[in-house]
């Protein structure tokens, strides 16, 4: 009606017509009324494009950008931000790059947190320290979202001790702060420094929220530290209120599992006052493969066969697979496949970043334009790694009733292992290689990498699906408990 009678010859009636559809996901009926206008400001073009971005239609969020005759330090934030919410983290540092060299915008509060979020996701260092440095050149204030932006960068990214630093220099620590450095120390498996932190929080009045609570639970877990993760457990709903949610019972199962207390875990589910998830059946499952307790996996399968619709596609029937595949039960091994057809899985993918630019691989990938250098070289190191460190391929989880050869083709190729020949490569010698995988790390991976940082004299630091492994001298940080 409004522009069949001719209203939107008014700036405002036509902005506020843009904002409305977008708002509400209408796109096509903004675009018509943002096209329909005599003439648009900046909030128009704005409106149109945080709209696209919102519902994740980027391609349509570059078109519109691209047409800007004026961008602010808003729309430069919504376009950052849209790529990072749509998990293209690549393309918001690209766009972060040019705001910066354009020289035009200053970067703002949002658009800083969304490009740290991004150099976080990908582990990219060298462009996080290069933000760090804008932020210190631009004079801009390091309140509670950049503070934590930055630990958290840093905690991903592989250096604890800088999101340490970031914490220390913090003079006004809210909970946001308190929890970003918890989650730092706990994905790097000091859950006696998460645990530290958190009293310190304590100490300081500082009421933990849930988050908090989940991220030092996860510290106890991934460091063995049973006891205090129990306390914490029964004691988060009377003393602060906070009443645990499926994630921190998955948390808990996960703290028992893999301290071998199988039995506890799974009374505790038993007794659950919801129903179990994915990840909580994950977690006890992942628990019977730590300490090889087939008799307690063929139970738990046996009680969560009903179950297996809606395990789905994060990983359940990988690890009922690889359990009955390590038994080298293959009739079941071959049941479980079958009803993994048609579930999504998410493929092994490792980055590297070097020299500022981010380097991706895919298990068995041959899109790399080094593939074959990079092949190459791996072969000669696993070669190496057999002379000198008497490696053998771990193939039990190979979840296929085929030769010993041919499993050992199936792990070789896995993407982290084509990230570290190529890092071996393009780095100096001696220097530190960080690799980010989006997968739990295998057995054999995890040996591989531990004999080449004895091998190579190097430092691997390598975060996986749940934490981080620092490989040095033969050993990892993780004391093989992961």
């Amino acid at each position: 009606m409004v522009m069949k009678n001719g209203y939107l010859s008014g700036l405002y009636i036509g902005n506020a017509l843009v904002n409305f559809y977008s708002t509400f996901g209408k796109m096509e009926d903004a675009h018509q009324v943002f096209d329909q206008m005599p003439q648009q400001d900046v909030f128009s073009w704005t409106s149109l494009l945080l709209g696209y971005t919102e519902n994740k239609e980027m391609v349509r969020a570059n078109e519109i950008f691209s047409k800007m005759p004026l961008r602010n330090e808003v729309s430069w934030a919504v376009m950052i931000s849209g790529f990072v919410r749509g998990g293209l983290y690549v393309e918001a540092l690209k766009y972060f790059q040019i705001m910066i060299y354009d020289g035009m915008v200053k970067p703002n509060e949002a658009i800083i947190v969304s490009s740290l979020s991004a150099c976080a996701h990908l582990g990219a260092l060298d462009q996080g320290n290069w933000i760090n440095s804008i932020i210190d050149n631009n004079r801009i204030s390091r309140g509670s979202n950049i503070a934590s932006a930055l630990i958290n960068m840093y905690a991903k990214c592989g250096k604890v001790d800088l999101a340490s630093r970031v914490f220390n220099q913090t003079l006004r620590r809210d909970v946001l702060i308190y929890t970003s450095m918890i989650t730092g120390f706990s994905i790097h498996g000091l859950g006696n420094d998460a645990l530290l932190v958190f009293n310190q929080m304590l100490a300081e009045d500082v009421k933990p929220n849930d988050v908090s609570v989940l991220a030092v639970l996860n510290g106890c877990s991934h460091s063995g530290l049973v006891n205090e993760g129990k306390s914490i457990f029964y004691i988060m709903e009377t003393k602060w209120g906070i009443i645990p949610k499926i994630e921190h019972y998955g948390c808990y199962i996960d703290m028992l599992s893999r301290s071998g207390h199988l039995e506890s875990a799974f009374e505790t589910i038993k007794k659950m006052k919801m129903d179990p998830d994915k990840a909580i059946w994950r977690a006890l499952l992942n628990g019977c493969r730590i300490h090889r307790d087939a008799t307690k996996a063929e139970l738990v399968i046996n009680h969560i066969g009903r179950f297996y619709p809606c395990i789905g596609s994060s990983g359940g029937e990988v690890l009922i697979s690889n359990l009955y595949a390590s038994l080298g039960i293959w009739e079941k091994v071959e049941e479980v496949r079958k009803m993994m057809i048609g579930s999504s899985s998410s493929p092994g993918c490792s980055w590297i970043e070097v020299n500022g630019i981010m380097n991706e691989f895919r298990v068995g990938d041959a899109l790399h334009p080094q593939m074959y250098e990079i092949r190459r070289e791996l072969v000669e190191i696993l070669k190496r790694l057999s002379e000198e460190q008497g490696y053998i391929a771990t193939t039990t989880l190979v979840s296929f009733d085929v030769n010993e050869e041919e499993k050992e083709e199936a792990v070789a190729w896995h993407s982290e292992k084509l990230a570290i020949a190529f890092g071996l490569m393009s780095t100096p010698s001696g220097s530190s290689i960080r690799i980010v995988k989006n997968l739990r790390t295998c057995e054999d991976c995890h040996f591989v990498l531990k004999a080449i940082s004895k091998v190579f004299s190097r430092e691997i630091v390598v975060r996986d699906r749940t934490r981080f492994h620092t490989f040095t001298s033969g050993k990892c940080s993780c004391k093989d408990y992961w």
